[in-house]
């Protein structure tokens, strides 16, 4: 019964955030709309910020809900596209959710953020083992939720008659470009390729001390030879 009460308040929080902004969603007036007392509203969530907590994690989930994952995509880029893509149409379809969410950093302690972090991170280290990354793994996974999540926030702050779905579309392949190569530097996947690839350039380095290089390159023939 605390559950499926706690549910329907949070669902008439969102209900007046959509409906009028967040300086609408009182303990007062949510409680009104769910149909409870004021002091319900303290019991479940603590106070209003415990509140709106509840709601953007109600929000998380649900951005998590969209989420697909292919853990074998014919081609990682239009996977990295696509799943920018899913995150840009949450936002403009929940702009005033959206806007919660990523209101304050302390939200992304919820599970849910974590979570879809997760599937973020999961898409950067396939990018990774196929050889399209450009940058840093952990780099590439910031790039690519700020990217989306400052296309989503610029969209919204715009005015409608300014609202150009090219500024979307740029941001993207600008994303894409920041933290993938147009052709794979390993041509082929699995640590074998990646050996090899590794082994070719490894007379260019100069940080590696003579007993380093022969180490690594030792290394790296047996890997090269599993393939």
């Amino acid at each position: 019964m605390a559950a499926q009460t706690r549910q329907r308040v949070i669902e008439a929080a969102i209900g007046l955030l959509t409906r009028a902004g967040r300086d609408a969603v009182t303990t007062r007036a949510v409680a009104d709309a769910a149909g409870l007392q004021p002091p319900a509203i303290y019991r479940l969530f603590g106070d209003k910020e415990g509140l709106l907590d509840a709601v953007a994690e109600h929000g998380f989930a649900a951005f998590l809900a969209t989420k697909h994952v292919d853990p074998a995509p014919r081609d990682p880029i239009e996977d990295l596209r696509a799943g920018w893509d899913v995150a840009i149409e949450f936002g403009l379809a929940n702009p005033a959710l959206f806007t919660l969410m990523y209101a304050e950093p302390a939200r992304a302690a919820s599970a849910a953020f974590k979570a879809g972090m997760e599937i973020l991170m999961g898409r950067v280290r396939r990018l990774a083992a196929g050889g399209w990354l450009r940058v840093d793994e952990e780099i590439a996974a910031q790039i690519i939720h700020a990217t989306a999540r400052g296309a989503v926030l610029t969209w919204l702050s715009l005015p409608q008659d300014r609202r150009n779905p090219a500024l979307l579309t740029t941001l993207r392949e600008c994303m894409v470009a920041a933290v993938t190569h147009q052709q794979p530097a390993v041509q082929d996947p699995g640590p074998a390729g990646a050996a090899r690839a590794l082994r070719a350039v490894l007379p260019e380095q100069t940080n590696l001390s003579s007993a380093e290089q022969q180490l690594l390159t030792e290394w790296l023939n047996r890997l090269a030879a599993d393939g």
